[in-house]
C-alpha cells in the first residue's frame, strides 16, 4: 500500500550541511549472509538502516520460519534462495508482487546444475521457490551470464566456502556490475576466504570463515543523491562522514561522474567533502555498466541542467523494482524532455525543457526514482513525489537529511 505524497521545495540554493549517511546496504547484505554461513564467526558493525537490510536481518536471526517472506527486497530474493539451498531443511521463499515478477531462473538453474532441490510454486522462473536443503553436490563447475545480474553470481560466491567440492564459476560474456562481485570478493577475504580469479573463472575451495570484524562503510549509493543536490545548487559544501576514497562500492564512483558537473570531492577528517566549483558540462556520454544504480541519478540531473547526454549500460534497469528505464521516460516527460532508446543507447532530448511549473512525480514502488527526482525541488516552483515512505528500502533518512540541508518538506494529510 502507498503512502502520503511528500511536497518539496528549496528557497535556500546555497547549501552547507554535514549528513550522517547510514551503512552501505550493498556491504550489508553480504556481510550478513557471510555472518550466518560462519556461525557467528564474522561480526558486522555499522549495520545499515535501510528496510531491505532490517529485513535481511531478521529472517537470518529467526531459521526456523518454514515460510520467509523478503517484501520488495530483490538482494535478499538473491541470496536468499542460495543460502537456504545448502541450509538443512525445507522453505518457502516468496516476496511482493513485483518480486513475483523479477526473474530468478539463471540463479536457480545454476544451483540445481550444484545440486540444489529447488521448485517454483507459482510461475516458472520466477518467485515463490521451495527449497530444499543441503544440497548435495553433483559438480563443482557452473556457468553463468554475466550480463543479467551481478547479484546472482555474488550469491554463489557467498555460499562457495560451504561447497563440499568448492566451486569454480565460470562468467559467460561481458560481466556488468563487476564493482559488486569485486565487493563480495574483497569483504570474503576481510574474513579470510581465498579465492583465484584467472580470466573468465572466479574459483573458491571449501574452507573456513576466519574470526572477523567487518566495519560497513556508509552507503555510496545514498552519497550519490548529494552529489546531484550539490550539481543542481547554487553553491555547495556538503560533508558526508565515514566515506573513504578506497571503497569497495561500485558507486563510489559517481565521484568521478560528478566532477564533470563541478562537483570536487575531497577526502579529509574521516569522511569527504563535496563542493561546487563553476563549471562547463561538456562530456557527453556516460557508462553505467559497472555502476546502474547510479544511471537515474545521474540522468535526471543531466536533463535538468538541459544537457542532451547519450547514456549506455542500462540493461539491467528493466529488471529492478520497476522498469527503470520506463519511469524515467514518462517522469522526464513531464518537464518536457524524452529519453529516446536506440539499439541499448539512450539519449536525451531537452529541447523541450520546461522547469517553470509544479510536477507530480510518480515512484513505481522504486525508491530510487523519489531520490532522483528529488534534487530537482532546486530548480523548480515546487515538486510533489507520490509514496514518500519508499525511501524506507535502502535510505529511511533521506527526507530528515532533505530538511537538514533546508529543504522545505510537507507530507501530504
Amino acid at each position: 500500500m502507498s503512502s502520503a505524497s511528500i511536497k518539496i521545495s528549496a528557497a535556500n540554493k546555497k547549501l552547507d550541511c554535514t549528513i550522517p549517511l547510514t551503512g552501505s546496504k550493498s556491504e550489508c547484505n553480504r556481510a550478513l549472509i557471510m555472518q550466518a554461513l560462519s556461525d557467528g564467526a564474522v561480526q558486522v558493525e555499522n549495520i545499515s538502516e535501510a528496510a531491505d537490510t532490517v529485513t535481511l536481518n531478521n529472517i537470518l536471526k529467526d531459521k526456523a520460519q518454514e515460510v520467509v517472506d523478503i517484501g520488495p527486497a530483490g538482494t535478499a530474493m538473491r541470496f536468499l534462495t542460495a543460502f537456504y539451498s545448502q541450509q538443512a531443511g525445507e522453505v518457502i521463499l516468496t516476496g511482493s508482487e513485483r518480486m513475483k515478477q523479477r526473474p530468478i531462473g539463471i540463479l536457480v538453474d545454476a544451483l540445481r546444475t550444484l545440486g540444489a532441490d529447488i521448485q517454483y510454486t507459482e510461475k516458472e522462473g520466477f518467485p515463490p521457490l521451495k527449497i530444499k536443503g543441503p544440497l548435495q553436490q553433483k559438480t563443482n563447475k557452473v556457468s553463468i551470464k554475466g550480463n543479467i545480474s551481478s547479484q546472482y553470481i555474488s550469491a554463489l560466491l557467498l555460499i562457495a566456502p560451504k561447497l563440499e567440492q568448492g566451486l569454480n564459476l565460470v562468467i559467460e560474456g561481458e560481466l556488468t556490475s563487476k564493482p559488486y562481485v569485486q565487493m563480495t570478493l574483497a569483504m570474503m577475504e576481510q574474513a579470510g576466504i581465498r579465492h583465484t580469479w584467472a580470466d573468465n573463472v572466479i574459483s573458491i575451495a571449501k574452507q573456513p570463515f576466519d574470526k572477523s570484524v567487518i566495519n560497513v562503510e556508509p552507503d555510496w549509493s545514498a552519497a550519490s543523491y548529494w552529489y546531484a543536490i550539490a550539481a543542481l545548487s547554487k553553491e555547495a559544501r556538503l560533508f558526508l562522514p565515514g566515506l573513504n576514497g578506497y571503497s569497495l562500492q561500485g558507486d563510489s564512483m559517481i565521484t568521478e561522474i560528478m566532477a564533470n558537473f563541478g562537483i570536487t570531492s575531497q577526502f579529509k577528517d574521516g569522511g569527504v567533502y563535496l563542493m561546487k566549483e563553476a563549471k562547463k558540462l561538456e562530456r557527453k556520454i556516460f557508462d553505467f555498466k559497472e555502476c546502474p544504480d547510479l544511471a537515474q541519478t545521474v540522468i535526471v540531473c543531466c536533463a535538468a541542467l538541459g544537457h542532451d547526454a547519450t547514456f549506455t549500460g542500462l540493461e539491467t534497469l528493466k529488471i529492478k523494482e520497476t522498469d527503470r528505464v520506463n519511469a524515467l521516460q514518462t517522469e522526464l516527460a513531464k518537464i518536457g524532455v524524452k529519453l529516446i532508446e536506440k539499439n541499448q543507447t539512450y539519449k536525451l532530448d531537452c529541447s523541450g525543457l520546461d522547469l517553470n511549473k509544479k510536477i507530480h512525480v510518480a515512484t513505481y514502488d522504486d525508491h530510487r526514482m523519489a531520490m532522483a527526482f528529488a534534487p530537482l525541488a532546486l530548480v523548480m516552483p515546487e515538486l510533489e513525489i507520490e509514496d514518500h515512505l519508499v525511501v524506507e528500502k535502502s535510505y529511511p533518512d533521506f527526507w530528515k537529511h532533505l530538511e537538514i540541508a533546508g529543504f522545505e518538506l510537507t507530507i501530504d494529510s
